[in-house]
């Protein structure tokens, strides 16, 4: 395969980009970056840590790059990690003399995310295990470190890629047509803080727009509570069962403290790329002390109540302040339902108001990180580019993205749709792509029953999967261009269909669901989500809102911007301009009509290039936008008027 750079490429290979700080929606005046080079080894998996601690010295292979995969060119290694094998990554920190009150301070060590399953190692002793290769996860790290505040991190990582039951997405060790390069290890930013005895862990942010509130629920720690608030979790295996909505949406409240969180409210803004800082939070608009785990409603003023939209994104910044911490962060005034419009369909509407989606599949892939898009420019790069071409959604498929990339959706306006990535067993093609696609054709229903074509027959691997995207809803919850959740596509891994949609609407009552996009449609969920690729569009009567949440896949290969000699796509095309006049007749003959017929949604496959699969907007390495845009914008203009004309 060829290797492809970005414009972005030679300052990341520098360790000059990815220095921001990677939450900002919840945001600390100081912390400590360590993305750049680490140690790396990878061993057979029979090798244990003590064993290096054991040692005089670490063996080590090399240096990575971090926060980009072995797999990636960026990382330096550029060497795929197998199911067999241990990815080992060792750095040694030596903390500034005073920087750290070990009596009245924590040290807090973050994970944006690690593929798939790791454990972390602190001056020699086991400090934590985490699994699933898509969330952040943190460790607090106080008690391990020495006298001298040296931190030597140890962490071992192994990832099973398509041969186990766990969330992967795309990626596939044999990469090919839709499926795409495996990465593992670390992919996304490294950062320790350093925080008072008593901290806020997160907050719960639930904007309501009719009624111009904004409902917060805080979680802290503190070492006065015998036992801090954790989310609750789901006993029970797969989807099999449901717990009460209380248990699943609320946070159990902390013990008994004095103590309140001070929140204040400021005017809305549009925030820039750097974020959140003092500046913006000044003179507040409203203010509330919330005891921690109980959560208080907040009123906006009557002349201070600005609604978010791709058009206009206002934010309100907010400060949360409990004893010596301090932490910024944001939310919106937005509504996104269905409600049955005009012309008597179900349609999508943003506060209040009909607003037709059009949107495109986004994978977030890149040839130099892989996963790890190679600078924080790269992320604003692509959505610009959409919203420049007139798309007003993208839908985060197979994948779950760097916090960044949510905030710069956030402040730039870009509605999300919001798949978990699939897992499972390897997927029976013949059944879930071929055999399904002239069924839906056919309006033949397939139930989702057989646990063995769908590739779920593992319990663990059902659990973990409801586990998982209790998780993602968590972790995603407060970002407000987030409006639909997708659970599964193309019938990859799917099982329980209604019982994992009534769980998601328990999680968060305020999206939609698109509980089954493509096809193994169950008649649950907010959208009846349907794709277009091969055979007649079909126009199915439903009391639910139509979505054609895929379409497209037309391929154009630029052989000095393609990473590899074979084409993927569904029709092929030899020039921009045959490529362009092609989606022009689709759009005329088929997408536009089809919204007079009762669809209120479109996603196009797809931004961009990824390896074999040339059918992006954009190439590979976001040196080209293949079609007219001028074109694709007018249709998407003329998408958006069909609504209402």
């Amino acid at each position: 395969m060829k290797n492809l750079e970005t414009i972005w490429s030679k300052a990341a290979a520098l360790g000059q980009t990815l220095k921001e700080y990677p939450r900002p929606d919840m945001v600390r005046r100081h912390w400590i970056n360590l993305n750049g080079m680490w140690d790396y080894l990878i061993t057979d998996s029979r090798i244990l840590p003590w064993q290096f601690y054991k040692s005089e010295y670490f063996p080590f292979d090399g240096q990575i790059l971090v926060p980009f995969s072995p797999e990636a060119p960026l990382s330096q290694v550029k060497r795929q990690l197998l199911p067999d094998e241990t990815l080992w990554y060792s750095r040694t920190i030596q903390l500034p003399e005073n920087c750290l009150n070990t009596e009245s301070q924590r040290l807090l060590l973050h994970f944006g995310a690690v593929d798939q399953i790791c454990s972390v190692y602190i001056n020699g002793k086991f400090v934590s295990y985490h699994k699933g290769g898509y969330l952040p996860f943190t460790t607090d790290i106080t008690d391990f470190i020495t006298e001298d505040l040296t931190v030597s991190i140890l962490i071992s990582v192994h990832d099973f890629s398509d041969t186990s039951y766990h969330a992967r997405g795309k990626q596939q060790l044999k990469r090919g047509g839709m499926f795409y390069t495996a990465q593992s290890g670390i992919w996304q930013t490294v950062w320790m803080e350093i925080v008072p005895n008593e901290y806020i862990r997160d907050v719960r942010v639930t904007p309501d727009w009719d009624n111009g509130l904004v409902r917060m629920r805080i979680r802290v720690s503190s070492p006065s509570l015998t036992e801090n608030a954790s989310p609750a979790h789901i006993s029970h295996t797969a989807a099999d069962q449901t717990d009460s909505q209380e248990t699943i949406l609320a946070f159990s409240p902390d013990r008994q403290n004095s103590s309140n969180v001070i929140c204040k409210v400021y005017p809305p803004v549009f925030l820039e790329a750097d974020g959140l800082n003092d500046t913006l939070c000044q003179d507040e608009i409203t203010a509330a002390a919330i005891r921690p785990g109980k959560g208080a409603t907040l009123s906006i003023p009557e002349n201070m109540q600005k609604s978010w939209t791709p058009k206009e994104p206002w934010l309100y910044p907010y400060s949360l302040e409990y004893g010596k911490d301090r932490v910024l962060g944001y939310f919106a005034l937005r509504k996104c339902d269905v409600q049955i419009a005009d012309d008597g369909y179900p349609r999508f509407f943003l506060n209040d108001q009909p607003y037709f989606q059009s949107g495109v599949l986004d994978q977030g892939y890149w040839p130099d990180g892989l996963y790890t898009a190679p600078s924080d420019e790269a992320f604003i790069y692509d959505i610009r580019a959409m919203k420049d071409l007139g798309f007003n959604m993208l839908r985060k498929h197979g994948k779950i993205e760097a916090d960044r990339w949510y905030f710069h959706c956030d402040r730039m306006g870009m509605l999300v749709w919001q798949d978990m990535p699939n897992g499972g067993s390897s997927y029976h093609h013949w059944f879930v792509t071929y055999l399904a696609t002239l069924l839906n054709w056919m309006r033949i229903p397939v139930k989702d029953l057989h646990a063995r074509l769908l590739s779920r027959t593992d319990e663990f691997g059902r659990q973990e999967y409801i586990d998982d995207i209790r998780d993602m809803v968590r972790t995603l919850y407060n970002h407000p261009s987030i409006v639909t959740w997708v659970p599964f596509n193309e019938g990859w891994g799917q099982f329980s269909t209604k019982k994992v949609t009534d769980f998601i609407h328990r999680l968060d009552p305020s999206r939609l669901v698109d509980s089954a996009s493509g096809w193994f449609d169950q008649g649950c969920g907010d959208i009846n989500s349907l794709h277009y690729y091969f055979l007649g569009l079909p126009v199915p009567e439903s009391d639910r809102v139509l979505a054609l949440s895929e379409f497209g896949g037309y391929s154009l290969r630029l052989q000095e911007h393609s990473a590899c000699k074979n084409i993927y796509g569904y029709k092929k095309f030899t020039t921009s301009e045959a490529l362009t006049d092609g989606f022009s007749r689709l759009m005329e003959n088929t997408i536009v009509p089809s919204v007079k017929k009762g669809y209120s949604a479109t996603v196009f496959t797809q931004l961009s290039d990824i390896e074999e699969e040339t059918n992006g907007l954009i190439t590979y390495d976001r040196k080209k936008i293949k079609m007219n845009p001028l074109i694709v914008q007018k249709w998407n203009t003329k998408l958006k008027k069909s609504l209402h004309n």
